[in-house]
């Protein structure tokens, strides 16, 4: 890839034109070096905080009022939401109360480096101050640099293609029209995807996730997709044929309490799509860019899919998502015109991706995935009331014995820990890649307190 992010123009120029932001020169604060990962001052005044007192967003004083504020201007497509956040840095976040939290989640892990990571913020800062947005009439340096980066890191054989566009939904709507296109006679109509799925909540994304209560207010939704079930290769063999346009799959499922899909699965996936003419595409949004401790987490099954999306961590917190298709047949089915995006692919975006990507590679990030990961899954294992751990690398979901998952969400809150409750009796930890042993420990330590606050609470309010 390029030596510089913030590329610009050759040639004589305005004067005043920002200068390129060098990625892989080594200095002090740059992941080219040695050193650990600095975090920012968390002290630094944020915006809410200004003293700005021409800003809308001054003068509240707390989460109380903030929330007072939410409810009365924003949709309540999320519910109430569980605290007022207002910075961060590295896997620590602070509410508008001042309150700490080990931010155990990443924003459903999205913030790969953390929060303010003070390279991917550099990068931002300088490509924002050179160019900012240009369209998909132009491209642009840093566009072209992540392309390169994602089909080298991915493997991609010769002739493979990315479509850049803004969020995995939008990335998993790109590889629905995708699947479409498999239809040269007119007879691939079917699209098999499997129980428990989520692949987004667009109108392609969402036919092809399996929940009813995310389904059912918004159908009739595109035809022809089959929910099969989950990780059973004779369901799958028996699902595709001729009629198949292409199989969608995540190789770990995380809405569905992290759910990994057996090797042998994905191989004997990759075996009946090939023989049926069918795609594979592999929906690696929340499992991609270094989650598992791989780049990709279908890479232990040695295979090569039709399709892979990716989003999440891909921007280390800046929205971007991406359809990479592999080989000159599959790169070929979406012609000029018959997709598009406003923002996918902008300088910005694509900066901060190729930002993060460095920032992973250059400062060991995806063994510190793997020995963290292993840690805390053996840790959890040893608690009692843990019925069960699943997952790999720092994408992790575990069953406690009674349903009290939403009440330990709670109660985590309330200890300074960020979690997710996908099932009554699941947690799914995400949290950023760069989490330390010793976080990990704090965690650990506090979760048989957890358990047991949730059991009594949970007790309380069935009185």
């Amino acid at each position: 890839m390029s030596e510089t992010v913030g590329l610009s123009p050759t040639g004589d120029g305005p004067p005043a034109r920002p200068q390129p932001l060098p990625i892989l020169a080594s200095s002090d604060g740059d992941p080219g070096g040695s050193g650990p990962i600095a975090v920012p001052d968390h002290t630094r005044g944020s915006i809410a905080g200004s003293d700005a007192k021409a800003s809308v967003i001054t003068g509240v004083s707390n989460g109380a009022d903030w929330l007072a504020r939410y409810s009365s201007s924003l949709m309540g497509v999320f519910g109430t939401p569980q605290r007022v956040l207002v910075r961060g840095a590295g896997c620590l976040v602070w509410d508008a109360d001042g309150k700490e939290y080990l931010d155990l989640l990443g924003g459903i892990a999205v913030n790969a480096l953390g929060h303010a990571h003070p390279f991917v913020t550099s990068v931002i800062s300088s490509q924002l101050a050179t160019l900012g947005h240009v369209s998909n009439f132009f491209t642009s340096p840093t566009q072209i640099a992540l392309a390169e980066k994602l089909l080298a890191l991915s493997k991609a054989p010769a002739g493979s293609k990315v479509f850049f566009a803004n969020s995995g939904t939008e990335a998993n709507e790109a590889a629905f029209k995708l699947a479409r296109r498999n239809n040269s006679d007119g007879k691939r109509t079917k699209i098999i995807a499997l129980e428990g799925a989520f692949h987004g909540r667009t109108m392609g994304a969402l036919a092809l996730t399996a929940k009813e209560a995310y389904r059912a207010p918004f159908e009739p939704l595109p035809g022809g997709v089959v929910h099969i079930p989950f990780g059973d290769i004779e369901a799958l063999r028996a699902a595709v044929d001729d009629s198949t346009a292409a199989v969608f799959l995540e190789p770990i499922q995380g809405e569905a309490g992290v759910r990994p899909l057996s090797a042998e699965y994905l191989q004997a996936a990759r075996e009946v799509t090939t023989a049926a003419g069918a795609l594979l595409i592999l929906d690696e949004v929340q499992t991609g860019i270094g989650r598992t401790g791989k780049w990709l987490a279908s890479e232990d099954a040695g295979i090569v899919p039709d399709a892979v999306t990716l989003a999440k961590g891909l921007g280390g917190g800046f929205p971007v998502g991406a359809l990479v298709t592999f080989g000159s047949t599959t790169s070929a089915l979406l012609t000029a015109g018959q997709h598009g995006t406003t923002f996918g692919g902008n300088p910005v975006a694509t900066a901060a991706a190729l930002a993060t990507l460095h920032a992973i590679e250059s400062q060991g990030v995806l063994q510190n995935v793997l020995s963290v990961g292993d840690h805390l899954r053996e840790g959890l294992a040893a608690v009692e009331a843990v019925t069960e751990v699943r997952g790999e690398g720092l994408l992790i979901g575990f069953d406690v014995n009674a349903d009290i998952a939403p009440a330990m969400v709670t109660a985590a809150l309330d200890a300074g820990f960020i979690i997710n409750s996908p099932g009554p009796r699941t947690i799914r930890l995400a949290p950023p890649l760069i989490l330390t042993i010793d976080q990990a420990d704090r965690f650990l330590d506090a979760l048989p307190t957890l358990i047991a606050t949730a059991t009594a609470n949970t007790a309380k309010d069935t009185q």
